[in-house]
């Protein structure tokens, strides 16, 4: 597909999610640029998980904008309170949206289904329809929306690994059937409004700061205090792991080159839309992911050297709504945007251990 150049310099970007895991990381990462930019960050920073985390990471990103040319705006706030984000975009005039927000999560969906609705459905619309609006009466409006998609949508595909060219109609739970309607939603809006839009599918994200909730994170919390940790489907699940930074570089090439505004044969505009899977392309089996945690988090002396793994360990059935294997062919981004993860497992886990050290030495 053919792309027009994206360029930061003198931009107005909004990051939704800002103080999350991914959002965190991509916001640091562009105020580290040495350009003019102003950064506007929003998050709900609710209590899904420990709300500590999120405000450590918003304090490390004011640190970083004091030492940055670029200017850092953050607004505490939900994308699904629509009066709030035509605000947002009526004061900014955004040339950049990435849409980071959303309620994360397999397992949560089951039990808290309304907040998946609430973020991923209603307040990825509202960011839409700003979008939308932002051309009105000539405005050069919004260049390039970015968004958050999941390697869930891929459901209980067989064919591996999986190609943004399959068939992905069968989710397999809420939380994997809201990023499928944001991919339906942004092609639509692409289509009738000529917005210029990527989606990008992640696959397992995990690095330092990460979600409380996620399988590495809580294991280690587990773990320290003395519990069992599940694995599940005994064992015989390959996960495609992808570490933070591989993901914030990704999300940094595809935000500088959207889509480009083309017409098709019959002179109609075909829709400047895009969808790419950003992962390692190396599925782990998880028993071999837990025992390189183990050995990284020993090496930190998170945990010590004598502590007995296998009492801690018990291998349990699939979950509702999890998949065995996730595996990203990724080739349509390294095509694109010169660009493949390159962090293995074992450098991104002895990150992880030595910031958990770090941050819950008190």
């Amino acid at each position: 597909m053919n792309k027009e150049t994206v360029l930061f310099e003198n931009k107005t970007i909004l990051v939704t999610g800002a103080a999350g895991f991914i959002g965190a990381r991509l916001v640091e990462k562009l105020l580290s640029f040495d350009t003019d930019m102003t950064i506007v960050g929003i998050d709900n920073m609710n209590d899904y998980y420990d709300p500590t985390l999120k405000e450590y990471r918003l304090s490390k990103l004011n640190e970083c904008a004091e030492n940055s040319r670029s200017k850092f705006v953050f607004c505490k706030g939900s994308i699904a309170d629509k009066a709030l984000i035509d605000k947002l975009f009526t004061d900014y005039k955004f040339d950049i949206v990435v849409n980071l927000a959303a309620q994360a999560g397999v397992r949560y969906s089951i039990d808290h289904p309304d907040v998946y609705i609430e973020s991923n459905i209603i307040g990825f619309y509202n960011i839409l329809e700003a979008c939308r609006h932002s051309y009105d009466n000539g405005a050069k409006g919004v260049e390039h929306l970015v968004y958050a998609s999941s390697s869930s949508v891929y459901g209980g595909n067989k064919k591996v690994p999986f190609s943004t060219e399959d068939h992905v109609d069968n989710p397999v739970s809420l939380y994997a059937a809201t990023k499928k309607s944001n991919e339906l939603l942004a092609h639509a809006y692409s289509k009738l409004y000529n917005i210029p839009s990527t989606g990008l599918r992640f696959f397992t994200v995990y690095g330092p700061a990460g979600r409380p909730d996620m399988f590495y994170f809580s294991a280690t919390q587990k773990l320290l205090r003395g519990e069992t940790i599940q694995i599940f489907n005994y064992g015989n699940c390959k996960r495609d792991f992808t570490y933070v930074d591989d993901i914030v570089e990704g999300v940094i090439r595809v935000m500088q080159g959207a889509p480009k505004r083309e017409n098709g044969e019959d002179g109609l505009p075909i829709p400047p839309y895009a969808v790419y899977n950003i992962g390692g392309g190396q599925p782990e089996n998880l028993l071999d992911f837990v025992n390189t945690l183990q050995e990284e988090l020993v090496r930190a002396k998170v945990l010590p050297a004598d502590f007995d793994f296998d009492a801690h360990k018990k291998l349990v059935p699939m979950q509702p709504g999890d998949v065995p294997v996730t595996y990203a062919d990724a080739s349509a981004l390294e095509r694109d945007f010169g660009f493949t993860p390159k962090i293995g497992i074992r450098e991104g886990l002895r990150k992880f251990a030595e910031w958990y050290k770090e941050y819950y030495k008190a």
